[in-house]
């Protein structure tokens, strides 16, 4: 005989089981996890990716009865949000949505905590209506009309951060020194920045000054996207470049002249390299962060977008003992992805593999890595010489950029080395005349070149609302 739950002891993880929606063994897994980590059993629930938050929501709403809004359609009044302080906002993360004689109606993302829900009524001198809604929409909402880190922009104007304070005077508050860097607002914000870069899938972050404002864009399936930044936050623009500067160990008095570095860090257990960039303009430094993630690195071929044919062939060139392979795309079309998936197939004990890059962008066990570095001459061309010295045999140059470079690449393919790199040209036929027009010998790339690959970044469609295609002759 099956026990029943008593209704008044239920919670959404019950409801939820007894509907249909989850398993057991699910339910167990969220106890287990909730008592691990006090978060809520919706919240739970959530985490696990095994069942929707709006479900999650819709069924906590309907436990508890109370109002649920899915904010698929809805508008916010800019005038009703900019009427509580963002810090409210963001520490509730709670969205008003429509105000009355009878009070405010407001969406959380959860059940409000009965404390918390009774100092928010003393701080907004209202009755409090309790809607509930999913928390990813509630965040967009939010984000949408006071922009990213506007709560942390408020805590540093509190802290008395003003314009007329000098750049390194701002930065200071945030940091201890130069090695170790204290939880401020600054850093905080600048995690924001970098946190959301990477829940949000995105290849490159670009952070951009201008006379009045400043731009933040994230490069999300080769497209790039604006994000929206709170109004005043060009006060601080100074402190946002010093401090990503102190995180990349860069110069932050040297404003003159670009710099490079690099930021490792990790985004829910995962680890992440990040590539910076900074450049002088007339407003500012720009800054422009490629986001290098290592987990990316080990692709098989059915990971890579290729058919079955592609895939054997591919395959096939790989394991062969010398020849030339050239991978040909616009930037950020995965060529260095394909490259080290090519790269993880080959690497074996019975292998002598070594690398040329500018920069080291993945760190491979088992493979030897050089960087280039022109400004002491190591080049493409005279760090390719100098390993071929090292009985090689697959080498990988990050890209063919001039004759040096392609007559030694060519000659080593030649010479029973298997050599991989990349190739600016339109097209994979393209690379012909490309290596032609670099003064190269058409019967030395006839005798050496195995494969050219020409490939592009297919975007993603969005899970909600994609739909099929049928036309596909259109």
């Amino acid at each position: 005989m099956e026990s029943q739950i008593d209704p008044r002891s239920m919670d959404v993880g019950d409801l939820l089981l007894a509907n249909g929606a989850i398993s057991e063994e699910l339910l167990v897994a969220v106890r287990a996890q909730q008592q691990e980590s006090g978060a809520s059993t919706a919240q739970c629930l959530v985490s696990t990716g095994n069942v929707s938050e709006e479900i999650v929501i819709r069924s906590l709403a309907e436990l508890e009865h109370v109002e649920f809004h899915p904010l698929d359609t809805y508008q916010p009044e800019e005038k009703l949000l900019r009427s509580i302080p963002a810090k409210l906002i963001f520490h509730y993360e709670m969205l008003p949505l429509s105000v009355d004689d009878g009070g405010i109606s407001i969406a959380f993302g959860d059940l409000p905590d009965p404390l918390e829900l009774g100092n928010l009524r003393l701080l907004l001198g209202k009755r409090i209506n309790v809607v509930l809604a999913p928390p990813a929409r509630i965040r967009a909402q939010i984000r949408e009309c006071f922009g990213l880190g506007a709560e942390t922009v408020d805590q540093i104007e509190e802290d008395q951060l003003t314009p007329e304070m000098d750049v390194e005077r701002i930065y200071e508050v945030a940091s201890d020194s130069k090695g170790r860097l204290r939880e401020g607002a600054i850093s905080k914000l600048v995690d924001q920045i970098l946190n959301e870069a990477l829940e949000s899938r995105a290849t490159d972050i670009h952070i951009e000054p201008y006379r009045d404002t400043i731009r933040l864009r994230y490069r999300i399936d080769g497209i790039l996207q604006r994000v929206p930044l709170p109004a005043d936050l060009k006060q601080l623009y100074g402190a946002i470049v010093s401090r990503l500067k102190v995180m990349a160990d860069l110069d932050i008095s040297e404003r003159r002249l670009p710099h490079d570095g690099r930021i490792s860090m990790r985004n829910r257990g995962e680890p992440f390299d990040l590539r910076v960039s900074v450049i002088p303009t007339k407003h500012g430094e720009t800054v422009c962060l490629r986001i290098l993630g290592r987990e990316s690195l080990f692709l098989k071929w059915d990971q890579l977008g290729m058919n079955a044919h592609q895939e054997s062939l591919f395959s096939k060139l790989v394991s062969l003992p010398q020849g030339l392979i050239l991978v040909t795309g616009p930037t950020g079309s995965g060529k260095t992805t394909s490259l080290y998936a090519a790269l993880a197939q080959a690497n074996d004990e019975g292998r002598k593999i070594v690398t040329i890059e500018d920069p080291v962008e993945y760190e491979m066990d088992g493979i030897s890595q050089i960087q280039t570095r022109d400004d002491i001459g190591l080049t493409f061309a005279g760090g390719l010489r100098s390993v071929l010295r090292h009985d090689p045999d697959v080498v990988l140059v990050g890209e063919i950029r001039d004759h040096d470079t392609a007559q030694i690449a060519v000659r080593a393919a030649q010479t029973g080395h298997l050599v991989l790199s990349t190739l600016h040209a339109n097209d994979s036929v393209g690379v012909i005349p490309r290596l032609i027009g670099m003064d190269m010998d058409p019967y030395l790339i006839a005798a050496s070149l195995k494969a050219s690959v020409a490939q592009r970044l297919t975007r993603r469609l969005c899970e909600s609302c994609k739909v099929p295609e049928n036309n596909l002759d259109a």
